[in-house]
């Protein structure tokens, strides 16, 4: 089978692609493994919600529609929402289609699946970068008697044991899972490492509000000194709960959460913990002031102080004088691990040697080295937003542009014109006090 164009992953950010390859006329095909949304229907807890807002889902062609614009999505509206996306924009998607190789040919690519082989000039690679959850090489030592899982196996906190649960990363799935765990009667243990305060209202407006209107999300990865710093920071400790209440540290040891410091190992069944959790606390507060500051000084000069709430600043995280340094798995006490310590994408079926020593895709802006290869969906790909809703579409917008342009031949390895960065210099410090947040 041939087309011009194959889209690999039906998520947002393959439609979104879908979508702006539909407007040039460029005919192509997207697979998809499972069924349209596939992650969220399969890869995701049950009272999981959108981190932004619900007018933030803003797709090319389409966006939120209801009634409730400064809402959270939960995750079956949110698959409805992807859904529904695909039936507007009429997307070819291959459903229950799995990839199994890509390879280069002499005339662009061969994409192999389950289903067949399809020919085409290009491919976009809009898989995710959450197909495999990231679990340390120190969970082998773990004792039998205790259960682990990833937040993908996690649904709920009736599926775990009855007894404590420590749960090991403290961004934002890590505080959620904390959160509903300890709510559920089971007392929870927190390993906190490296995390991002950050409050989810300020000043009387969401923090996606801010970060939206200032231009903060739309920062470019060409304007970013340590690109691969901006791409490793930990999300935002944030959750969509309906009566908006803050997920921090502070929230979790008001419930009754028992913070500990990073997983630093596992010795004779004992898990051992950093003795860094007062100085990663404070790093973390000084970040997220220095982020208001910077949101307070480009209040005043866009002139809204007067549309918008006084500044203010919030506690400082309050941790114990001396948290436990270690905590013993053999007595009982701790029946379950959950393993919120990240994600990885997953190229193993890709045969193109575009892939670095450490398994990421060498790119730029997510045009790959490999010609008419684009990569959608990851992390600060060509913009702070990347990986939201919101921002696939300009990625997308982007991205077919250079592919149209490789389609005709005139251009195959050009990358994109970089622009000069805009906005002055309050939004530039703006957007420098969020590139420190991380």
């Amino acid at each position: 089978m041939r087309t011009t164009a194959v889209i690999i992953g039906a998520g947002h950010a393959g439609l979104a692609m879908s979508r702006c390859l539909t407007e040039r006329s460029i005919d192509h095909v997207v697979l998809e493994r499972g069924e349209v949304a596939n992650s969220w229907k399969a890869e995701r807890w049950d009272s999981l919600r959108l981190l932004t807002p619900n007018w933030q889902s803003r797709l090319p062609g389409f966006t939120y529609e209801g009634d409730d614009p400064d809402g959270y999505r939960t995750m079956p509206e949110t698959i409805a929402f992807i859904e529904r996306y695909a039936e507007v924009i009429s997307a070819p998607v291959y459903p229950n289609t799995r990839v199994t190789s890509v390879r280069r040919t002499d005339g662009g690519y061969t994409v192999s699946t389950d289903q067949g082989q399809w020919q085409a000039r290009a491919v976009v690679l809009a898989t995710g970068a959450c197909n495999i959850a990231n679990v340390p090489a120190v969970a082998e030592a773990v004792p039998s008697t205790v259960n682990t899982l990833t937040p993908m196996q996690y649904r709920n906190p009736d599926q775990l044991d009855s007894g404590g649960v420590l749960v090991v990363g403290a961004s934002a799935t890590g505080v959620q899972i904390a959160d509903e765990i300890q709510r559920s009667g089971r007392p929870v243990t927190l390993a906190v490492g490296e995390h991002i305060r950050m409050p989810r209202i300020y000043r009387g407006r969401d923090i996606q509000w801010w970060m939206d209107t200032a231009g903060v999300l739309d920062q470019r990865y060409d304007e970013i000194d340590d690109l691969q710093r901006a791409r490793s920071v930990p999300s935002l400790q944030l959750a969509g709960y309906a009566d908006q209440r803050p997920i921090d540290l502070n929230a979790l040891s008001g419930i009754g959460v028992k913070l500990v410091g990073r997983l630093a190992g596992m010795r004779d069944g004992k898990a051992l913990f950093s003795g860094s959790l007062k100085n990663q606390v404070a790093l973390s507060d000084l970040k997220m002031n220095r982020l208001l500051n910077a949101i307070d000084e480009w209040a005043t000069g866009a002139g809204l102080d007067d549309e918008v709430g006084p500044p203010h600043r919030f506690e400082p995280t309050e941790v114990a004088s001396s948290p436990s340094l270690a905590l013993d798995l053999t007595r009982g006490e701790i029946r379950t691990i959950v393993w919120a310590t990240g994600y990885r994408p997953d190229y193993s079926w890709l045969d193109v040697p575009v892939l670095d020593r450490k398994g990421r895709i060498r790119h730029d802006g997510g045009i790959v080295e490999s010609p008419g290869l684009y990569l959608m969906g990851m992390q600060f790909l060509r913009r702070r937003k990347s990986t939201l809703i919101d921002g696939a579409g300009d990625d997308a917008r982007d991205l077919s542009a250079h592919l149209a342009s490789h389609l005709d031949e005139q251009s195959a390895r050009l990358p994109l014109p970089r622009r000069v960065p805009s906005g002055g210099a309050l939004a530039g410090r703006l957007r420098e006090a969020f590139v420190y947040a991380g």
